[in-house]
């Protein structure tokens, strides 16, 4: 079969990706797996096992995390020279609490994790299957990879798994799709910076009613802290900056002056660097109260559009209607690969909605869709023109 007849079939395989990916996401979205929760890891990864190519090679990473579930890695090797890493993750953001399988009212697909990221997740492990049995798919590439990290939700430490695909010609990331305003095809070549900006807060215990002045109120020192990181919020700025407060904890008593407490904010920016300048002009002390803070946890920006243009226009050739690339102000893993590899592209997942709320959900009627584009964006990596 030629390379031209062979990467025709690979398209044409874009229905029993859907179809696999259908079959899959029921039983995914049915665990709960928060993050930092290793059992319902474990039952995922077990799940993802089951469904792949019985080629595949599979190996367990080291969390970027201590004390989270191992990431899991597969490769699938071929006779080619192209090396392409498909990613996504299997933890959420849901509490036991609050998790939720699947329910399908026609097309739309409700459950906890459904559109970020499990319904993505699903479509890059049919992906794979098909890259494994469509006739002379192996002749289009050296290795494809398909990482699953357990921490992409809350992540305490850097990622670690960068190194392991320098020089790689694409990362592929699945997370929930899109399309244009005029209903075009869209995925993700440009994602912000984000940072998690925590402040501790050491105050003096007084008597609320009998001695109030006696005491330092932390609580009233974050509060202070928290309006001084939202007043540099300004989206629609040259650096295109978000802080938001979302966290604050402190106090213990209804009749004590708070003597400690914690804030955490969410920052975002085109890069790095704007969100480091509002850490360095905060204060040390408010009001006699004591305040420190850190980053919690810092995530690269990404700007591949560049490198993202031929690829996309060769996709949209081979899909036969356009691919655009898009921006996303939701923080990614593709951001942390995309220094390591030559393009980063994200958004390959389904459509859908409702990311970390209770009404998630997914379109089940693109599945067939966004597989299609999933595969075009693959064949024009794997074949350029």
């Amino acid at each position: 079969m030629s390379p031209s007849a062979t990467l025709q079939a690979l398209l044409d395989a874009a229905p029993r990706v859907a179809d696999d990916a259908g079959a899959l996401l029921g039983p995914l979205v049915g665990v709960s797996s928060p993050s930092g929760d290793v059992a319902g890891h474990e039952v995922c990864v077990a799940l993802v096992r089951d469904a792949l190519p019985p080629a595949a090679v599979v190996e367990r990473l080291p969390c970027s995390t201590t004390g989270d579930a191992p990431d899991l890695l597969v490769r699938l090797r071929g006779t080619g020279t192209a090396r392409v890493v498909l990613l996504g993750h299997l933890d959420t953001v849901v509490s036991h609490e609050r998790h939720r399988p699947l329910e399908r009212d026609g097309d739309r697909w409700n459950g906890s994790g459904t559109f970020d990221m499990k319904g993505g997740d699903a479509l890059a492990v049919g992906v794979l299957r098909a890259l494994a049995d469509v006739p002379g798919a192996s002749t289009l590439f050296a290795e494809v990879a398909l990482l699953l990290v357990a921490d992409e939700e809350w992540r305490s430490e850097p990622f670690a798994h960068g190194p392991l695909f320098r020089d790689w010609d694409a990362c592929l990331c699945f997370e929930g799709g899109e399309r244009t305003a005029a209903g075009e095809e869209a995925v993700v070549v440009r994602r912000k910076a984000a940072a998690a900006i925590r402040v501790d807060a050491r105050g003096r215990a007084a008597h609320a009613g009998s001695r109030p002045d006696d005491g330092r109120n932390a609580l009233l020192a974050l509060a202070a802290i928290a309006r001084e990181i939202a007043a540099h919020h300004d989206p629609s700025g040259p650096d295109r900056l978000s802080a938001v407060p979302t966290i604050l904890r402190s106090g213990a008593a209804i009749n004590v002056v708070p003597d400690a407490g914690e804030l955490v904010c969410d920052l975002r920016a085109d890069d790095v660097a704007p969100i480091e300048r509002v850490l360095a002009g905060l204060p040390t002390e408010v009001d006699g109260v004591a305040v420190a803070a850190r980053f919690g946890r810092v995530w690269p920006g990404m700007d591949h559009r560049r490198q993202a243009a031929p690829v996309l226009e060769r996709a949209g050739a081979l899909l036969g209607r356009p691919v655009h690339g898009a921006a996303r102000g939701g923080a990614s893993d593709a951001s942390h690969l995309a220094p390591w590899v030559r393009v980063a592209i994200d958004g390959l997942g389904p459509l859908g909605g409702g990311a970390h709320a209770d009404d998630e959900h997914v379109d089940g009627a693109t599945l067939g869709d966004r597989a299609a584009v999933a595969l075009a964006v693959l064949g024009a990596v794997l074949a350029p023109a």
